[in-house]
């Protein structure tokens, strides 16, 4: 295989590049200086297969290439092969980092010590993600440390998307000889603010295709006794709802498509199917725990993922179009799932929920991992 260089685009100062399908080492490391892009891979008996790339626009993962329980190889994100698809694609997030805020805000607004702050409104009558020009849409500088790690920063300037205060990022995704892609995330602020990053992979375990089959088939788990159930427009009603007795409850592993279309459940119908925020069941606030499991059974590929984060938004990819990605492979509905560990929906205006605000003298910390495996 070669390293397939698509185009070159001047962004903001910066050249970007996406990289995908390496042989070549020394190619790959050149490549990756100049352009300031780069690929995180696995050990040397692995890499001439397994990797991860991921381009400093957005901190988009574009490849994640994982053998299936035959050996077989396959990329398991769903993303483009071009920057300018990247940039213009219909789907804004992605496989993208998420900020300053992910999720929603209520019709934009937040108080944060005595002061009102008006955002974009970019989702219904609500702010999503972070804005439109939000993380997923910046250029970040881009550091390969190593064959295995990429550090991405950002300096998000006061005002950006309405926020306060200069916040100051850091992203480090790795790939470890264990199948783990871990994206550790660290932020301070010259003022107080709110502070909310995510990562929206769309994770197609049965590996992308034209069209890209549905994970409807897929068995999913999730560590979580209570979810936040949402009003009309996706924003938490503010009550802590128990998933027991209800088709939210993935407690023990059940077949997506078992309960994804019962929309005598209110909830599901709101959201033409998965796009809830669980409550993770843990011990001890912010400790790096179990989360969710995911397995597609035709392939044998699975997901598992831990976070440090409180709570994880289940996504089953309802509002997919059908559009063309990577290699000319399309993304209907349903034909991917997230796991997008975070701080739940809303919560600048729901003083109950764990706090997203981030003060000076303080920093901001998160650890999330997505291990890969195959079950025969």
């Amino acid at each position: 295989m070669k390293i397939l260089i698509n185009n070159k685009y001047t962004v903001n100062e910066n050249e970007i590049i996406l990289l995908l399908d390496k042989e070549n080492d020394e190619e790959k490391t050149s490549i990756a200086k100049v352009f300031n892009a780069a690929i995180a891979c696995l050990n040397e008996e692995d890499r001439k297969l397994k990797e991860v790339a991921i381009t400093n626009y957005g901190g988009a993962l574009v490849a994640i290439m994982v053998p299936d329980k035959d050996g077989n190889f396959a990329n398991v994100i769903q993303g483009h092969d071009t920057i300018d698809k990247v940039i213009n694609s219909p789907e804004p997030f992605l496989s993208t980092l998420i900020g300053r805020y992910g999720n929603r805000i209520a019709k934009g607004k937040f108080i944060l010590d005595g002061q009102e702050y008006q955002l974009a409104v970019n989702n219904g009558p609500n702010h999503l993600h972070g804005g439109p020009t939000g993380y997923h849409a910046r250029v970040w500088d881009a550091e390969q440390t190593d064959a295995q790690t990429l550090k991405l920063h950002y300096l998000s300037a006061d005002g950006e998307e309405g926020f306060p205060g200069n916040l100051d990022l850091n992203v480090i995704y790795s790939f470890s000889n264990e199948n783990e892609l871990k994206i550790e995330y660290s932020a301070t602020t010259d003022k107080k603010t709110l502070v909310n990053l995510t990562h929206h992979a769309f994770f197609s375990l049965s590996g992308l295709a034209t069209p890209t089959a549905s994970v409807e088939n897929n068995i999913v788990t999730i560590n979580a006794d209570w979810y936040t159930p949402v009003d009309e427009t996706c924003i938490p009603l503010g009550e802590i709802a128990p998933v027991e007795g209800t088709p939210m409850d993935f407690r023990t592993p059940h077949v997506v498509g078992e309960r994804i279309n019962d929309y005598s459940f209110r909830q599901l119908e709101i959201g033409k199917g998965y796009d809830h925020c669980y409550v993770l069941n843990k011990r001890e606030a912010g400790s790096l725990s179990y989360a969710a499991k995911c397995v597609e059974p035709i392939s044998g590929r699975y997901l598992e993922m831990w976070t440090t984060e409180p709570g994880v938004q289940l996504y089953t990819a309802n509002w997919l179009s059908g559009f063309e990605g990577y290699k000319g492979a399309t993304f209907p509905e349903r034909s991917a799932i997230c796991f997008e560990a975070q701080h739940f929906p809303d919560t600048p205006n729901k003083g109950h929920f764990p706090s997203c605000v981030l003060t000076p003298g303080n920093e901001y910390k998160q650890v999330t991992i997505y291990k890969f495996g195959v079950e025969k």
